[in-house]
């Protein structure tokens, strides 16, 4: 469909379990965040016990996930771009429309909040984007993206530190990281940093395996994924039992509290994705998910934006209250509807939501174009 520019997509050449890891993760994004915006609007979700319990079992590894395979393709775009080329497109690719979407969705919420608050507040609102980005909701993954990959990279190539002296930083600052979250200090976006980077280092670390048809061929094997995801599926319950049971923490108790357990949970769920992703690559199955992966960094922009106007519309226009239509709904649009923004906008020339820099012209109006621009602004997913 043109929408979704699916033709284009799936006819490049592309590294394809990698749009399909990256869409079964931002699928699982949407999940949580479709729970958290229908939560606290009128949606009570204790007659369905399982919804919940489905989002936190799967919330360990959807988000390390993304920084690991940033990390698989930093050596192969420090080849291709050279290092100013390398942070020219962090910036361009994902410091924009971190800004830009960030910008949109304080603005939005401020506006309906009914009052404008006084202008130092209201700067304040804005420059968590870059500062302390967890208090504007999930802006918080771009910022720590795009600063882990300005500083590995720097370090990198400046430094000459081998990924295998990244892999001990990254445990170091995984450490301090632990320290920060279990005493409850605040250290703003730092924190997310020092999570982070080990994920990246991981990414970079075994990435030319990852890239190799020799790690295909270890992943899709029953004997690496079979034992894997019983030992997974194991873990995944004790620590989901952990988090159910720490009351207003929720979901979040393991990793800020038990940030070992936390580890475990991430590498093991990043593991048993990465199989997943190359069986389905070798069947040719779920194509769908290499379009959604695809777009992933742009359903990330624009998710809670989308979600929340369509709580408003199924709610209180089309009266949907049963949460069992309701939730999936929220679900599917959150994932659909900004994949379908998103190439509008390249079509209606508004690149610049997503981008500073103009796509290549070529000819105008031409289905050509379209892919042409679309594949070009995107060309940091590879």
């Amino acid at each position: 469909m043109v929408i979704f520019n699916s033709r284009a997509i799936l006819g490049e050449h592309r590294t394809q379990w990698i749009d399909y890891d990256k869409g079964i993760s931002i699928i699982l994004v949407g999940y949580g965040h479709a729970f958290a915006v229908l939560q606290g609007h009128g949606t009570s979700f204790e007659p369905y016990p399982f919804l919940n319990y489905l989002g936190v079992f799967l919330y360990g590894f959807r988000m390390p996930l993304f920084f690991i395979i940033s990390g698989m393709l930093l050596s192969k775009s420090l080849q291709r771009k050279g290092a100013r080329g390398y942070l020219y497109s962090r910036v361009n690719n994902i410091l924009h429309p971190l800004l830009v979407w960030g910008i949109i969705e304080i603005t939005i919420k401020l506006a309906s909040a009914g009052e404008i608050p006084p202008l130092k507040t209201l700067f304040a609102d804005y420059l968590n984007l870059l500062i302390d980005p967890r208090k504007t909701g999930v802006f918080w993954y771009l910022n720590a993206l795009f600063c882990i990959g300005i500083i590995y990279s720097i370090v990198k190539t400046k430094l000459a530190l081998r990924a295998s002296h990244q892999l001990i930083v990254g445990l170091l600052f995984f450490c301090l990281s632990a320290y920060i979250h279990i005493n409850g200090y605040a250290a703003g976006f730092l924190t997310d940093i020092l999570e982070y980077y080990l994920f990246f280092a991981i990414g970079d670390y075994i990435s030319k395996l990852m890239l190799s048809e020799k790690g295909k061929a270890y992943f899709t094997s029953p004997k690496f994924y079979i034992p894997l995801f019983l030992v997974f599926v194991t873990l995944q319950y004790y620590a989901t039992q952990i988090n159910l049971g720490s009351g207003s923490s929720g979901m979040v108790y393991v990793e800020r509290k038990l940030p070992f357990l936390f580890l475990a949970q991430a590498l093991l769920g990043c593991a048993i994705s990465i199989s997943f992703s190359f069986m389905l690559e070798k069947h040719k199955k779920l194509v769908f998910l290499r379009v959604v992966g695809f777009h992933s960094l742009f359903i990330y922009c624009m998710q809670i934006i989308v979600m929340n106007f369509s709580r408003i519309a199924l709610v209180n226009v089309l009266g949907i209250k049963e949460v069992l239509i309701l939730f999936p709904l929220i679900w599917l649009l959150g994932i659909t509807v900004p994949i379908m923004i998103y190439n509008c906008c390249i079509r209606w020339q508004l690149w610049w939501l997503f981008t500073f820099r103009r796509p290549k012209a070529s000819k105008k109006g031409s289905s050509e174009q379209f892919k042409t621009n679309t594949l070009i602004i995107n060309d940091f997913n590879q």
